[in-house]
């Protein structure tokens, strides 16, 4: 992992964050943010945060109850952007497990689901099949990572695969990091509710969405509205698609990027699942903070954090802690604490999707490599266009040859 180096800003003065778009190198900051690991910042809708950048800091802020996500949408609070879902989807699991529908989605997720895996080594072989019809270079991005994200969303809310593409438009803007208000947003997510109510009026729908249709009629689930359960569909969707996809897109271009832990998987794939660890602690998919709002005043380091004030948990900044991971540049897939990385947040925001996640991203790679041991980079380093003012860091394209 290289590190980006520019000429830091002037000491004391808020920083402008985030900071980079480049997923490629570690931004400079964070080695300054070393010596300020609670620091002032401004953010993209220009309100004042404090961003934690320390591993123990961080865990600190995720952990602790006083530190709230439902709070970072109440009317007046600081924003790191403006909102692009409605204020009381943000705290999208807690509104889950407030209306009862914990148990339905963990178990709808979860890897173990009968037949899920088969199908995700299935599906991720026909869309290799489709990149060897096509011929080299593919775009590893739009041929690979997100039709096979879509497709398992797809099969774990029981929706029509046909209807991906819809869907998958909407997050385009979605993810958007904007300091002004995105009108499409609106438009966007009234297409997707309107797409998840019919979806639960119909009787080809299988899966997680035939099955919290049918809570409505349960009486114990009277209080449930059409529009909390289509919920559970749009967001699920949105977050699941964009966050395997970018994390899968970006752990490719890490093993890219270091041909020898490539070759080594290659001549072991007993080592892949143990490695999806260290490509999460090395990635750098999330492009902001993850966002709190102090409930009352607490102290963080040498830091007074005052009730109000919005605190962003800079993951990448964890995970490149050198007091939590030793060397934390080195890609090492026999790191012992590689799975204490913080890419799936923690306490009682901890991704409660982490598991599929990571089979997610197992199976892909174990079927790249195996059925394409020699991937490699179709243009230079250099060429690759990325994303920019979104909530992801990744590659527009990712060209491959093999």
């Amino acid at each position: 992992m290289t590190v980006e180096t520019l000429p830091p800003q002037p000491a004391g003065a808020p920083v402008d964050f985030p900071f980079s778009w480049r997923g490629d190198q570690l931004p400079h900051e964070i080695a300054m943010l070393r010596k300020e690991p609670v620091k002032r910042v401004r953010t993209i809708a220009g309100d004042e945060a404090w961003l934690v950048s320390s591993y123990a800091l961080c865990r600190q802020v995720l952990e602790d109850r006083r530190f709230s996500l439902k709070d970072t949408s109440a009317p007046g609070a600081p924003r790191q952007y403006a909102l692009t879902i409605p204020p009381e989807v943000v705290n999208n699991m807690g509104n889950i497990t407030g209306v009862g529908l914990r148990k339905a989605v963990l178990k709808a997720i979860s890897p173990k689901s009968k037949g899920l895996e088969e199908w995700m080594r299935a599906y991720a072989a026909d869309l290799v099949d489709g990149l060897f019809a096509q011929g080299a270079p593919v775009d590893l991005r739009s041929r690979f990572a997100n039709p096979y994200s879509e497709a398992l969303h797809c099969r774990i809310l029981g929706i029509p695969l046909a209807d991906a593409p819809r869907l998958a438009a909407s997050l385009d803007i979605a993810f958007m990091n904007s300091a002004c208000p995105v009108t499409g947003a609106k438009l966007n997510w009234d297409h997707d509710m309107a797409y998840m109510v019919e979806r639960l009026d119909d009787p080809a729908t299988t899966g997680l969405m035939a099955e919290i249709a049918a809570l409505r009629g349960n009486p114990d689930y009277a209080h449930l509205t059409d529009e909390m359960l289509a919920t559970v569909g749009v967001t699920m969707f949105g977050a699941g698609v964009i966050s395997t996809s970018a994390f899968l897109t970006m752990a490719v271009f890490s093993l890219l990027q270091h041909p020898e832990v490539w070759a080594e998987l290659r001549d072991d794939s007993r080592k892949i699942p143990g490695a999806v660890d260290e490509l999460l602690r090395v990635n750098l998919s999330i492009g902001d903070g993850l966002p709190r709002v102090a409930l009352e005043d607490v102290k963080l380091g040498d830091v007074e954090v005052r009730k109000g004030e919005l605190v962003l948990v800079l993951v990448e900044g964890a995970n490149f802690d050198p007091e939590a991971f030793d060397d934390p540049h080195l890609v090492d897939i026999a790191r012992a604490n590689s799975d204490t990385h913080l890419s799936f947040g923690g306490g009682q925001h901890y991704c409660p999707a982490t598991a599929l996640g990571k089979k997610h991203a197992e199976i892909a790679l174990e079927t790249l490599i195996a059925r394409m041991p020699d991937l490699r980079l179709a243009v230079p380093v250099e060429q690759i266009v990325w994303r920019t003012g979104f909530m992801k860091r990744m590659p527009e394209r990712l060209h491959v040859m093999w």
